[in-house]
């Protein structure tokens, strides 16, 4: 019945060419702008490590001094020197990770090769377990090497391309500034998206390239990359290579296995709170946060407000591309009512004649749907030419392929229901009579 009906459409849109072109454009061109704009949505909003996310939080602590803030304030976003290694080495968490970005000149072994910046991660062993990093060659370090201040270092593929020729330099040296280190571990592909580790070095931008114990780049005073916040006496640390006691300028990451130990988790912190105003170092009482990676970027909002806001004007496009469409296909359906009249006098049923205008509006949805891929695959090119941080992430995937012609096959057969349904009401007794 269905290869029937299927034939039947074929066979009517091919007698009305023009009208079936404007409908299949009007849908191409709705679909098209829609997916452009909801393929940018889902790549900015997506999950950066699905299966993990859920049990990883970032844990927040307020220990600013009282004055011009008001009660009930969102603690600060990062941590100092201080409470990042009080709660690191408090050790209450399944893993936990202190970190911060920076930027380190590589010196490479050929003097043909000039030095070179690339951006880098200081930051203690957990980090790669608790993100689940793959690793090409070698491994991370190990907490007794962030104690020790060793001069190990991970780096990624693509700076192991580009100085090694892509084989396995483990165990061979890197020469970052005046100080040598021993290369442990290459990282395999890994750029989770949004960069949710440490917001403050761009949402989107590209991962580290070197990746360092925290406490030897402490220690060698490497140079730090992102934001500090300060107050007091910290707030004249401007200048410095790392900021003051009382400055917020680390990320600090921990994974809790289960729901139970998270409220666990935000009772210590709680705690930690407490036992540090009663030391005098925190002013104000308690004011903790702990939130998984999920809740962090939507507290965030790392999704830019114009790419929500396109996407809205992108959905109210396509309806009035809709709307245009159910007046094409009345139209259509309308003049066809005398035959649709004889089909009914000859005993066919409203539901027969219904189901095959629903097949003719669904091969129009199937044909826009084409047109609006080829629409979306442009308006992407377009997007990935702009200056922004994200543009180059602008990919149709196949999730985004699928939801491409379910929504243009959804939405026709929804546009294709009230032309459909008014034109199997007419009395068939009318039609002949009229005819």
């Amino acid at each position: 019945m269905l290869a029937y009906y299927l034939d039947l459409a074929l066979r009517s849109l091919k007698r009305n060419k023009a009208l079936t072109a404007l409908m299949v454009l009007a849908i191409a061109l709705g679909i098209g702008a829609s997916m452009t704009t909801l393929t940018v949505l889902h790549v900015l909003s997506g999950d950066p490590l699905p299966g993990r996310s859920g049990t990883l939080y970032y844990p927040q602590i307020d220990p600013r001094d009282n004055s011009g803030q008001l009660p009930g304030v969102e603690p600060p976003e990062q941590v100092t020197l201080i409470d990042g290694l009080n709660l690191l080495h408090a050790g209450r968490a399944d893993r936990q990770a202190l970190m911060t970005g920076g930027s380190v000149p590589i010196q490479p072994d050929s003097s043909a090769v000039d030095p070179f910046y690339v951006e880098s991660r200081y930051t203690t062993a957990d980090f790669f377990p608790m993100f689940g990093t793959r690793f090409r060659y070698g491994r991370g370090w190990n907490a007794a090497d962030d104690e020790a201040k060793a001069r190990e270092v991970v780096i990624n593929g693509e700076l192991n391309e580009r100085l090694f020729g892509g084989a396995d330099s483990v165990g061979r040296n890197l020469r970052i500034a005046d100080a040598s280190f021993r290369i442990v571990g290459v990282l395999d592909d890994w750029e989770p998206t949004p960069h949710f580790y440490d917001l403050n070095t761009g949402s989107y931008g590209r991962a580290e390239q070197v990746f360092v114990p925290l406490q030897t780049a402490l220690d060698l005073k490497m140079e730090h990359n992102g934001s500090n916040d300060c107050w007091g006496r910290g707030a004249g640390g401007v200048g410095r290579i790392y900021p003051s006691e009382s400055c917020v300028w680390l990320q600090f990451w921990v994974q809790l296995d289960s729901s139970s130990k998270a409220a666990d988790y935000q009772q210590f912190l709680v705690h930690y709170s407490h036992e540090q105003k009663a030391l005098g170092r925190f002013a104000k009482a308690p004011n903790v946060r702990l939130r998984n990676v999920m809740q962090w970027l939507a507290h965030e909002r790392v999704v830019p407000d114009d790419v929500r806001l396109q996407t809205g004007l992108a959905f109210g496009f396509l309806l009035v591309c809709l709307v245009n469409t159910v007046g094409l296909m009345l139209a259509k359906f309308m003049r066809r009512a005398g035959d649709l009249g004889v089909r009914r006098a000859l005993g066919a049923s409203k539901r027969s004649l219904f189901g095959q205008l629903l097949v003719e509006s669904g091969v129009i949805g199937v044909v826009g749907g084409v047109g609006g891929l080829l629409l979306a695959g442009l308006g992407l090119w377009v997007v990935r030419q702009r200056p922004s941080s994200y543009a180059a992430l602008a990919h149709l995937d196949g999730t985004m392929l699928l939801t491409t012609f379910a929504l243009a096959l959804g939405s026709t057969l929804l546009a294709g229901m009230l032309p459909a349904w008014r034109a199997c009401q007419v009395p068939p007794a009318l039609q002949l009579k009229s005819n």
